[in-house]
């Protein structure tokens, strides 16, 4: 049953030449995948005592934090009830459930069995990622390319088995589990030789990656950073390192809105490596500054984004994901809040006019192309958003806040 604001603005877009309807389903078609490392301020389940490594960082101490498997299910399962649509989970290889206590070169797939059958009862995609980094193997701020042969043959190994991991995840869910490759290998000062670094983490993903896999189970992905604390001179895994070795290799490259320079455009470069690349996997995030992952925003940054994805049709070849955590504020409000707006972005994507819009600027009309972007600014997004939310049971508004309120007030009592 539609409401009277929908049915209103559903007359509006048509007169602009968009259908609505088309757009609310075609958002439904759009798994997000949902980071689990939010909600417990990428601490992990495993005992280690290495240190973070690569400038990650959570700040604040909010209420709420998960501190078991359990906990962080149930966290999630609130936050995907408050998300319209069917999404992913995007889980690293620290998360694991199990009594055992394997080191990260010894982990295997029955250590996260319970996210398989859990992710499968929810309806829910998992997508995975090696942890190249809290462990004390990765303090020298080195792991790939680290110029110890047996640290590296460690975390080749890891590598290995996360590949192996995610391609029987893939294959138990019936869709591809990407599995992404970040490491945090650099330098803190001005190196004199990063050929040979790069050269040694070429080297290891070539042998981490040689065991094919079939892609309708597990895709690899590679992704970039500029820098991170500790790393600030030289970071091995660069853009340019990372977009040759997916362009060689054939792997989906991932980009990340927080590891490029605060004014590089993400938006401005899926077309770029579009043309060289068959995929792409997005780490949807706020950097401010630095890569600090704020929960994002609607903002410009982020419809820009969308925007590129709908009107260059890269939507087919690219995976969505999230990347922020903020333990300054509630968790799963954090989650739901980042998500609904990745989706917010996209469903105005979908409903701008794209032919009037195109060929003004290929008739180099920048007036009318001017004129209707800031135009189609006023067209009632939010009746559309709220229709799509009804649909499939979402709250929206102060209805939204209210279940967001008594679901953190219920796990303050953990510290």
């Amino acid at each position: 049953m539609t409401t009277k604001s929908y049915d209103a603005a559903r007359d509006v877009f048509a007169d602009w030449g968009v259908d609505t309807e088309a757009a609310i389903a075609r958002l439904a078609t759009i798994p997000i995948s949902v980071h689990c490392w939010q909600g417990d301020d990428v601490v992990g389940f495993e005992n280690s005592t290495g240190t973070s490594g690569g400038g990650i960082q959570a700040t604040g101490n909010h209420p709420g934090r998960a501190r078991t498997p359990d906990e962080l299910r149930a966290d999630l399962e609130f936050a995907y009830a408050n998300i319209p649509g069917s999404h992913r989970l995007n889980l690293h290889a620290f998360y694991m459930d199990t009594d055992e206590t394997p080191d990260r070169d010894e982990i295997e797939y029955r250590h996260f069995s319970p996210w398989v059958d859990w992710a499968k009862d929810l309806g829910v995609g998992l997508d995975f990622n090696p942890t190249f980094f809290a462990h004390e193997k990765a303090d020298d701020n080195l792991t790939l390319s680290h110029p110890d042969k047996g640290i590296r043959d460690f975390w080749i190994e890891h590598g290995k088995r996360t590949r192996e991991i995610a391609a029987r995840m893939g294959e138990a869910q019936g869709s591809a589990a990407v599995n992404n490759i970040w490491v945090p290998d650099g330098s803190k000062d001005i190196p004199v030789d990063r050929f040979s670094a790069r050269k040694r983490l070429e080297a290891s993903i070539d042998e981490m990656i040689a065991t094919p896999y079939d892609k309708a189970h597990m895709l690899d992905a590679v992704e970039s950073k500029l820098f991170g604390i500790g790393v600030e001179a030289m970071t091995v895994g660069s853009h340019e390192f990372y977009l040759g070795y997916a362009i060689r290799n054939k792997t989906v490259l991932c980009l990340d809105m927080g590891h490029f320079h605060p004014t590089e455009n993400i938006a401005d470069k899926l077309s770029a490596v579009a043309l060289s690349v068959d995929e792409l996997l997005l780490h949807v995030s706020r950097p401010m500054r630095w890569d600090s992952d704020h929960v994002i925003l609607l903002n410009d940054d982020i419809l820009q984004m969308a925007q590129e994805l709908v009107f260059a049709d890269l939507l087919g070849r690219t995976h969505i994901g999230l990347d922020f955590f903020d333990a300054t504020i509630s968790r799963t409000a954090a989650w739901v809040i980042g998500t609904r707006n990745m989706q917010k972005a996209l469903l105005r994507a979908l409903l701008l006019p794209q032919e009037p819009l195109k060929r003004a600027e290929e008739a180099l009309d920048f007036t009318t192309r001017f004129m209707l972007t800031e135009e189609l600014k006023d067209l009632p997004f939010a009746a559309v958003w709220a229709e799509f939310c009804a649909r499939l049971d979402a709250p929206v508004g102060r209805a939204l806040i209210t279940d967001l309120d008594a679901y953190q007030a219920s796990v303050a009592i953990r510290r």
